[in-house]
């Protein structure tokens, strides 16, 4: 994980496209369906996210592709949300490579990149 340089207090929808790792659509979509995310726009029109925003971004991303809920599920969990979230608090962009979430063994993962890497080189070889 690569923090950002500056604490910023918007963000745009690229930008949170790559923060949340969603499409924009899919932002633009959420937005129809959760009454709770509602970004601001600037005076060109743009939406402008806080980072209290995408938490819950975050959050709603959570529910429905790790937890499964429907949208209609998440609705009802969402009832409860309450943000924990200080607007100051900096949010940390993840371009690093992701571990496997069904490899938990360190071990096991450790050997599967190794393996990876091998395999790169060889590639990078033959080409």
């Amino acid at each position: 994980m690569k923090p950002l340089g500056i604490k910023k207090l918007y963000y745009s929808i690229s930008e949170v496209s790559k923060i949340t790792d969603l499409e924009q659509y899919v932002l633009r979509y959420w937005e129809s369906e959760f009454d709770l995310l509602k970004p601001a726009k600037n005076r060109a029109g743009n939406r402008i996210y806080t980072n209290r925003e995408i938490k819950l971004i975050l959050y709603i991303k959570k529910l429905l592709r790790d937890e499964r809920y429907t949208i209609e599920g998440a609705k009802q969990v969402l009832k409860s949300y309450t943000p924990d979230t200080d607007a100051g608090e900096q949010l940390e962009l993840i371009d690093a490579p992701k571990p496997h979430p069904k490899i938990k063994d360190e071990q096991l993962r450790g050997d599967v990149l190794e393996v990876k890497a091998f395999l790169e080189d060889l590639l990078k070889k033959l080409n």
